[in-house]
C-alpha cells in the first residue's frame, strides 16, 4: 500500500464546527456561512475515488486512486471581491501502474502509463473581483475556454491542471473581451514531475466576441511562449513556441418543441513563433452538429490537426482527455497530422438519478498521405444520486499503423460540494 498523506487538503478542508452559531435553523454542511458585514465563507470539497485499467498487447495497468481537492471561498458582497484557496492531494492503493514514466527514479517501466502519481499540492490561490459586467481573476486559477481544444484544466485526471495568470472579462451588450497573460503552467503530473511539474513562460490568451440572435461568434489568438529550451532542453521540441489566430461560431436552432440542432466550427491556423526555428504553418479545423429530441443527442463532427513539413499542430494546454478518443494515444499530434471523423450518441434522464450514457465512434486518419491510424470506440454509463456521482467509461482503439491496440476501463466514484 501506497497512500501519500492528505494532510494538506485535509487542513484546508472545512469541518462542521467552523460553522458559528445562529439563533435560526444550522446552515447545512457544504453551504456558505454568513458572517456578517457582507462577508460569506463558502467551503468546497471534491472527493473522487478512481480505478483505472489499462490493457496493451505488451504492458497493462491497474490504478486504484483517491484524490481530494478542499478549500474556501472568501466573498465580500460589496466590494465584489472574494478571495479562493484550495489544496488538492492525491494517494495511491497501490504501484501497479506507471504514473511518472518520464522520471527515472520513480518510473514502473513493467506497467502502461496512468499519469495519476501521488501528489499533495496547492492547487489554486487567487483573489478576484467579479460583477456581471467585469471579472479580474489574479493567481493560480483554473482557466476553461470554449471547449477546452486549447485551453483547459484537464480536470479528467486527479490532479488538474491549473495557470500562475492574470485573467480579465468584460462584456458590454452582446459584446465581451476575455484576455490572460500566464507566466506558468501547472501540469497533471504533480509536485514530483522534475522539469514537468510546471512549465514557465510566457503565454497570452485572447478572445473577442459577440452573440447576434442565436449565433455566437468568437476569434482568438494564443501566444504560446515557452521557457523549455532553458527549463528542460529535452521538452525543448515538445513544447515549441507557437502563434495560433482563429475563429469560433456556435448556435442553438430550435426545430420544434423538442427538438434542437446544435452547431459548431473553428478554424485556426498555427505557425512557428518566437524561439522556435522551424518554419511552418498547419491549418485546424472542426465542425460539429448535434440533433437532440427528448433526453437524446446525436452528433456528428469532423476536426483536422494538420501538418506542414512534419510539423504537425499542437495543443499542449487543452483538456486533450476530451478529443480524439478516451484512450489518449492522440495526446502528441503524429508529426503527419490528425484527422478525426466521429459519431456519437448520447441519452439522459432527469427521472432516473441523473442517468446520462454515451456511446462514440472514432476513425483516425493522418492529414498528410492519410494513412489509417485506426478506430476506436468510447462508451459511458453515469448516475448521480444527491451529491455523489457513478461513472463506469470504457475505451477501445484498433490500432492500424499508429501506435498499439488499447483498453481502458474506469470505474468511479465521486463527491462534491
Amino acid at each position: 500500500m501506497n497512500i501519500r498523506l492528505l494532510g494538506a487538503a485535509l487542513a484546508a478542508s472545512p469541518l462542521p464546527f467552523a460553522y458559528p452559531a445562529a439563533a435560526a435553523a444550522a446552515p447545512r454542511f457544504g453551504d456558505p456561512v454568513v458572517v456578517g458585514d457582507g462577508i460569506t465563507i463558502d467551503p468546497m470539497l471534491d472527493a473522487r475515488l478512481r480505478w483505472e485499467n489499462v490493457e496493451t498487447p505488451a504492458k497493462g495497468a491497474d490504478a486504484v486512486t483517491i484524490r481530494l481537492r478542499s478549500g474556501l471561498e472568501v466573498k465580500h458582497a460589496p466590494s465584489h471581491i472574494s478571495i479562493l484557496a484550495e489544496a488538492e492531494a492525491t494517494g495511491a492503493f497501490d504501484n501497479d501502474y506507471n504514473g511518472l514514466a518520464f522520471i527515472p527514479n520513480k518510473a514502473r517501466a513493467g506497467f502502461a502509463t496512468v499519469p495519476d502519481a501521488p501528489n499533495v499540492e496547492l492547487n489554486r490561490l487567487q483573489i478576484q473581483y467579479r460583477t456581471k459586467a467585469l471579472g479580474l481573476t489574479v493567481g493560480r486559477q483554473r482557466i476553461n475556454l470554449d471547449d477546452q481544444r486549447w485551453v483547459g484544466s484537464v480536470a479528467w485526471r486527479q490532479n488538474e491542471q491549473t495557470f500562475d495568470a492574470v485573467r480579465a472579462e468584460a462584456k458590454l451588450g452582446p459584446a465581451m473581451i476575455d484576455a490572460t497573460y500566464a507566466r506558468s503552467q501547472r501540469t497533471i503530473y504533480g509536485v514530483d514531475a522534475g522539469p514537468r511539474t510546471a512549465y514557465d513562460g510566457n503565454f497570452a490568451f485572447l478572445q473577442a466576441g459577440v452573440k447576434a440572435g442565436p449565433v455566437t461568434v468568437k476569434g482568438f489568438a494564443y501566444l504560446v511562449d515557452y521557457d523549455a529550451a532553458e527549463q528542460a532542453p529535452a521538452l525543448a521540441a515538445q513544447l515549441a513556441d507557437t502563434q495560433t489566430y482563429g475563429a469560433r461560431a456556435t448556435t442553438a436552432l430550435s426545430l420544434g418543441e423538442t427538438v434542437k440542432l446544435n452547431l459548431a466550427a473553428s478554424y485556426a491556423r498555427q505557425s512557428n513563433w518566437k524561439g522556435n526555428p522551424a518554419k511552418y504553418g498547419v491549418d485546424y479545423v472542426a465542425g460539429e452538429a448535434g440533433l437532440s429530441a427528448k433526453g437524446l443527442v446525436l452528433t456528428g463532427g469532423y476536426e483536422l490537426l494538420g501538418s506542414d513539413k512534419g510539423h504537425a499542430l499542437q495543443t499542449p494546454m487543452a483538456t486533450l482527455h476530451k478529443f480524439n478518443g478516451w484512450a489518449d494515444v492522440f495526446l502528441t499530434t503524429p508529426s503527419a497530422g490528425l484527422e478525426d471523423v466521429y459519431v456519437g450518441l448520447n441519452a439522459s434522464s432527469v427521472h432516473f438519478s441523473g442517468f446520462q450514457g454515451t456511446l462514440t465512434w472514432h476513425s483516425l486518419h493522418s492529414d498528410s498521405g492519410h494513412v489509417h491510424f485506426g478506430e476506436e470506440w468510447d462508451a459511458s454509463v453515469g448516475v448521480k444520486v444527491s451529491r455523489v456521482a457513478l461513472l463506469a467509461k470504457f475505451a477501445d482503439y484498433r490500432a492500424r499503423s499508429f501506435g498499439v491496440d488499447t483498453r481502458k476501463f474506469w470505474l468511479q466514484a465521486e463527491y462534491a460540494f
